[in-house]
């Protein structure tokens, strides 16, 4: 169908209830954006989204929305937990806990200069990157493997990898409750079982920045960022494990759509009721692997702690190495908010899309209670990325939710046509940045004209009041598969 779009202001834009669509859909975008979507079918999806039992407020997307599998990548919907829900695995996306991880040090950029390149290039012998990717000295004993699943990062700081001051600044503490290894195939187990601990291919990486500008110096200083100060960005999920536990689902869902009779715009968004036995064992599965991915940064996290001290000859206390937070962009939680004026238990489906909760909220972590939890928004490899926090507004508007990255302009293939004959390496490292990559391939699809502009997406968070800048970090450094 054509839909209908009206402008609201400049950073939301509304899709008016039309057809089968139980809510509006509302996207933040500026003019630029909006006009980069015109041939996306992203769009359809926000309104397909729409269509889905039991949603409640608005079908959202987020200013890096682009074409997903069901949901648009940026998507994010709440659906009534206790009266008609459903729940939807295209709704968290086949990288389950997909996320980011920001490290703060005590080091300057100064200070680290002339180390760089051994630096990065000990962090790319550390941590494995590339497909299949893994450390062939860390295996994981059938029993460990249901205890992280269940435990998510406190399972790995159990063993000796990080403390108790990390889980302190993880979303969640690092641990979606209610996972259960039952529900979990084999399939998935296997292509687990050697990845924890890894990069993996495609967009993720391991950044080593600094802070280039701070915006708000009184939230920097509670989140300890300040100027010219070394930060290492982690991005990554729960590898084949989680591809494989939504691709087992999604099966099951088809099914589930028929059997309770659910009218789907779109196949790919096959769900079933939150109350169901699919719906239950869905999120039961999806915990384990969202409880993967938190130990994956977690383990991750402890081999780059490790690289510094190394190459640096300095023990961790004079590093300094800390987690400032750790944020879940595919995942689906259930949370309290107001719908209607009343309080409610609503299932939330974030789809690269970030949590954003406002200070004086009780999950916001008690170190940023005043200032609001940090926002993890990373850019390409070639400019900068942002450190946000969440605010009311977004509390009361998006269901705390903002966007999650940059969002991508060029498919894969069309960048790796855009990037043939080009040195993307040199090109780079005339810019002052360090890259190490599984191969060539990869460099080439996550060019950096593949991606928008990522301070323009930021700006249309902070336009709309969704977010609020704190700092920007320049990569100075890059790991990627």
């Amino acid at each position: 169908m054509g839909l209908s779009i009206q402008q609201i202001n400049d950073f939301c834009y509304r899709i008016p209830r039309q057809g089968k669509m139980r809510v509006d859909g509302r996207i933040f975008a500026n003019a630029q954006i909006m006009a980069a979507l015109k041939e996306d079918k992203a769009i359809t999806q926000v309104a397909n989204v729409a269509h889905l039992p039991g949603i409640v407020g608005a079908s959202f997307a987020m200013p890096d929305i682009h074409w997903g599998y069901g949901f648009p990548i940026g998507g994010v919907a709440a659906f009534d937990a206790e009266q008609g829900g459903v729940v939807s695995p295209g709704g968290v996306g086949y990288d389950i806990n997909c996320g980011v991880r920001l490290l703060r040090s005590d080091l300057s950029r100064k200070e680290l200069r002339s180390k760089l390149p051994q630096l990065v290039n000990r962090l790319f012998d550390t941590v494995p990157t590339g497909v299949g990717a893994h450390r062939r000295d860390f295996r994981l004993s059938e029993k460990d493997y249901d205890k992280l699943l269940t435990l998510g990062a406190a399972w790995v700081v159990q063993q000796g990898y990080g403390d108790g001051d990390d889980l302190e600044h993880i979303e969640k503490s690092g641990c979606i409750p209610g996972a259960d290894s039952s529900r979990i195939s084999t399939r998935a187990k296997e292509r687990g079982r050697n990845q924890l601990g890894s990069l993996g291919s495609g967009n993720h990486f391991l950044e080593v920045q600094y802070v280039d500008e701070i915006y708000d110096t009184a939230i920097a200083h509670a989140l300890d960022l300040f100027p010219e100060q070394i930060t290492v960005s982690i991005h990554c999920g729960s590898r084949g494990f989680g591809h494989q536990t939504c691709d087992d689902a999604l099966a099951t869902m088809l099914r589930a759509s028929q059997k309770y009779g659910i009218d789907l715009p779109d196949r790919q968004l096959c769900c079933a009721p939150i109350d169901s036995k699919e719906g239950q064992d869905y999120l039961k599965a999806m915990a384990c692997a969202a409880n993967y991915a938190f130990g994956n940064r977690q383990l991750i996290t402890h081999w780059v702690r490790q690289s510094f001290e190394e190459i640096l000859h300095r023990g961790p206390a004079k590093i300094n190495l800390r987690v400032v937070y750790d944020v879940c962009h595919n995942i689906a939680t259930f949370e309290n908010h107001r719908v209607n004026g009343k309080e409610s238990s609503v299932l939330v489906h974030r789809k690269g899309a970030t949590r954003a909760f406002p200070p004086q909220h009780p999950q916001t972590p008690a170190a940023y209670r005043e200032v609001g939890q940090p926002v993890l928004i990373p850019g390409d490899m070639g400019r900068y990325s942002f450190v946000l926090v969440g605010t009311q507004k977004a509390f009361d508007e998006t269901f705390a939710s903002s966007c999650h990255g940059a969002g991508r302009l060029l498919s894969r293939k069309k960048a790796s046509k855009v990037a043939q004959g080009r040195a993307i390496v040199r090109e780079l490292e005339d810019q002052g940045i360090y890259v190490r990559s599984a191969g060539v391939r990869t460099l080439k699809e996550e060019i950096p004209e593949a991606y928008k502009d990522v301070a323009n997406v930021v700006d249309v968070v902070e336009g709309a009041g969704i977010s609020k800048k704190v700092a920007r970090l320049r990569p100075i450094g890059v790991i990627k598969g």
